[in-house]
C-alpha cells in the first residue's frame, strides 16, 4: 500500500504526460501479482466498493473530530480525501496491508467490521497515505490518468502494440494476471471471445470549418446525422446480444426491449433513442430509460428503444475493421437486411455537393429535426479505436445562448480545490429565479481567479461546501438543447450547459425569463 501511495502523490505532482507514463511503468515493474493488477483496475476506473462511499467515510472522521470543525476544513480545503487525510487525529504503531489484501478486505469484509478497520489503517498511515487510501476506497482518484493513459504505460511497459492491449482490454478481469504474464513475456495473449466483449470504439474530432475545410476534399467523405441518443456497441452472438455504452459499460439490463428482439452475429456501432417506428423523441425521453437496474413495462411501452446503426466491425466471426468505410457500409447494410431486425436500421447518408451546401443542410437539420450536428467520415478510413485525427469528424449545431442569473457555486475538484468553480444559475419567473442549469466549463483561469473572489465577497448564505451568492451576477450561458423536465424545479433541463461569456455589464434584470427557452425545445 506504501508504493501505491506514493504512485499516487507522484502522479498528482507530475503534470507531463511522459513523466506520469515512466511513473506508471516503474511501478509495473516493481510491484508484485497481484498489487500492480489491482493498482490497474483503481487507475482505471474498473473497481469500487460499494460499501465504502463518501457518507461512510465522514461518518468515521466524525466519530473522532467535532463536525464543525470538518465542515470548516471541508470547506477551506474543497476536496474530502485531502480533507480527512489532514485532519485524522490518531496515530498508532502497526503496518499497512498490501494493495491487494487491502482490497479484498474493503470488498469482502461484513459492513459492521469495515469502520473499525479503516479508522486502524487511517491511524498507522501518513498523511499522504491517508489520502491514497480514501481515494482508493472512494474510487475518485484526479490523479491526471485516463485509462487511455494506463493503457499506454502498459504498452510501452510490455513492449507491445497499443492496439493489441485495446483490443484485448474489456475481455480482461482484475488483477489481470494473464495480461501482466503476456506483457512480460510468459504467456501468450489473453483469449478474449470476440462475441461476448466490448470492442474499443472509433471517435470523431470536433471539426474547424475555417481550418479543416479548406483541405478537406467533399467528394472524400461521407455525411451523416449527428442523432441525440447515445452511442452504442451491440454485440451479438450465440444467442445473446450485449448492448455497451461508448465507455464499455455493459447497459443491456436498461434496454431488454431491444436486445432481446436483436438475431444475428456480428458486432455493430450505432446510436440508441427512444421512440416508435424509428422516430426519435427528446433525449430527456431517453433519460427515462438511463441508469436503471429494472425497467418496467410500462415504460419500455411509453418509451420503446431502438437503434441507428453506422458501421459494423465484425461481420458474423468475421473482423471487417481494417476495410474501408465504403466496404463496410456495404456490408452493414447487407447485415441488417439479411437479419430484418424490427428495431435496428442504418442511419442515413445525407446527399451533398459542397460544404456550403452541407451547410444549409446542417442548420435546416437543427431548426427543424432537432439534428445534432452532421458526421462526416472518410470513405476510406478502417475502424480504428481511439480518436485519429483526420478521418472522422463532428459537425455540431452552433450552440443555443440565454442570459441566466448566478444562484449558488460550489468548490470544484483536483486542481479547482480552492476555488468556487462549480456554477448553479436560473432565469426569471415571475419575481422569482429559478434554476435551470449548472455549468464548470468555459472560463479562462483568470476569469476563475474572478469569480471566485466574486462569490467570496458576495455570499449570502452557505451550506457546507456550498455558497448562495447575491442574485446580480449574470452569464451568458451556451448548451445545445433544452428539453421540459419534470425533475427540475423551473421544468426544464438543458443538454451540455456551459459559461460563454461573463456578463459583468449585464444587470440581472434584464437577464431571460423562463418563457424564453419555449423556442429551444426539441
Amino acid at each position: 500500500m506504501k508504493d501505491f501511495a506514493l504512485l499516487l502523490e507522484s502522479l498528482v505532482l507530475t503534470p507531463a504526460r511522459n513523466a506520469k507514463i515512466a511513473h506508471m511503468v516503474q511501478y509495473f515493474k516493481d510491484a508484485p501479482d497481484p498489487d500492480r493488477g489491482y493498482a490497474l483496475a483503481v487507475l482505471t476506473g474498473a473497481m469500487s466498493f460499494k460499501n465504502v462511499k463518501s457518507s461512510f467515510l465522514k461518518n468515521v472522521v466524525l466519530e473522532k473530530v467535532d463536525p464543525v470543525l470538518f465542515e470548516l476544513s471541508y470547506d477551506y480545503v474543497g476536496d474530502l480525501a485531502e480533507t480527512i487525510a489532514l485532519i485524522w487525529p490518531d496515530k498508532e504503531e502497526g503496518e499497512l496491508p498490501s494493495l491487494s489484501e487491502l482490497v479484498l478486505e474493503l470488498r469482502d469484509l461484513p459492513q459492521k467490521q469495515l469502520p473499525a478497520l479503516v479508522a486502524t489503517y487511517l491511524s498507522r498511515a501518513t498523511a499522504s497515505q491517508r489520502w491514497a487510501i480514501i481515494k482508493l476506497a472512494t474510487g475518485n482518484l484526479r490523479v491526471g490518468v485516463s485509462e487511455r493513459l494506463a493503457k499506454t504505460a502498459l504498452a510501452e511497459f510490455g513492449k507491445k502494440p497499443l492496439d493489441d492491449i485495446e483490443h484485448i482490454w474489456h475481455g480482461l478481469q482484475s488483477p489481470y494476471l494473464d495480461l501482466f504474464a503476456w506483457l512480460e513475456g510468459k504467456g501468450p495473449i489473453p483469449e478474449i471471445h470476440r462475441h461476448k466483449v466490448f470492442h474499443p470504439m472509433m471517435l470523431s474530432n470536433p471539426v474547424d470549418e475555417a481550418k479543416d475545410f479548406a483541405g478537406m476534399n467533399p467528394a472524400d467523405y461521407q455525411a451523416e446525422w449527428k442523432w441525440d441518443g447515445i452511442r452504442v456497441q451491440l454485440v451479438l452472438g450465440e444467442g445473446e446480444t450485449r448492448i455497451f455504452s461508448r465507455t464499455g459499460e455493459d447497459i443491456t439490463h436498461s434496454f431488454p426491449d431491444l436486445a432481446d428482439t436483436l438475431k444475428g452475429t456480428g458486432v455493430l456501432d450505432g446510436e440508441l433513442l427512444v421512440g416508435a417506428d424509428f422516430k426519435p423523441m427528446s433525449f430527456n425521453s431517453l433519460q427515462q430509460r438511463l441508469n436503471r437496474r429494472t425497467v418496467t413495462a410500462k415504460m419500455m411501452g411509453e418509451f420503446p428503444s431502438f437503434v441507428h446503426s453506422y458501421d459494423i466491425l465484425f461481420d458474423g466471426d468475421e473482423d471487417v475493421r481494417g476495410l474501408p468505410l465504403s466496404e463496410r457500409r456495404k456490408r452493414l447494410e447487407a447485415w441488417v437486411m439479411r437479419y430484418g431486425n424490427t428495431r435496428l436500421d442504418v442511419s442515413g447518408i445525407i446527399p451533398y455537393q459542397s460544404w456550403e451546401e452541407l451547410a444549409k443542410i446542417r442548420i435546416q437539420g437543427a431548426e427543424e429535426e432537432g439534428h445534432e450536428g452532421i458526421m462526416l467520415k472518410r470513405k476510406d478510413s478502417a475502424y480504428v479505436a481511439g480518436r485519429p485525427k483526420g478521418p472522422w469528424y463532428k459537425w455540431k449545431r452552433d450552440p443555443r445562448l440565454i442570459d441566466a442569473v448566478l444562484m449558488y457555486a460550489q468548490r470544484g475538484h483536483g486542481k479547482r480545490s480552492s476555488f468556487y468553480s462549480d456554477y448553479t444559475f436560473g432565469l426569471w419567473k415571475g419575481n422569482e429565479i429559478v434554476p435551470i442549469g449548472k455549468a464548470y466549463s468555459g472560463f479562462t483561469d483568470q476569469e476563475l481567479v474572478q469569480l471566485d473572489k466574486w462569490v467570496r465577497n458576495n455570499t449570502i448564505n452557505r451550506f457546507g461546501p456550498v455558497r448562495e451568492v447575491k442574485k446580480e451576477l449574470v452569464f451568458e450561458v451556451a448548451f445545445d438543447s433544452a428539453q421540459q423536465s419534470a425533475r427540475h424545479k423551473s421544468g426544464v433541463a438543458l443538454r451540455f450547459p456551459r459559461i460563454n461569456r461573463i456578463r459583468w455589464d449585464k444587470p440581472a434584470n434584464e437577464a431571460d425569463v423562463l418563457e424564453n427557452l419555449n423556442q429551444f425545445f426539441n
